[in-house]
């Protein structure tokens, strides 16, 4: 997946995620939504970074759910 494309569906699942926000039936589905849009910018971040570093952004894999999750700020 490009950059593009990771930035598409991005843009989708926040568009989505803030949509159950208004209808205010977000709970568990706005959750899931949540951890992908995390795994989404992950994978964005990763492609950066292997690019910046000369390496190949298509060796890049989508982080599991527990990875994404457990990262701190």
């Amino acid at each position: 997946m490009d950059d593009a494309k990771i930035l598409q569906q991005i843009n989708e699942l926040a568009r989505e995620e803030h949509e159950l926000f208004e209808r205010e039936s977000h709970a568990k589905a706005s959750e899931t939504i949540g951890v992908t849009l995390d795994q989404c910018w992950d994978l964005l971040r990763q492609r950066r970074a292997k690019r910046d570093a000369g390496r190949d952004p298509d060796e890049t894999q989508l982080r599991d759910e527990k990875t994404v999750e457990g990262y701190t700020a």
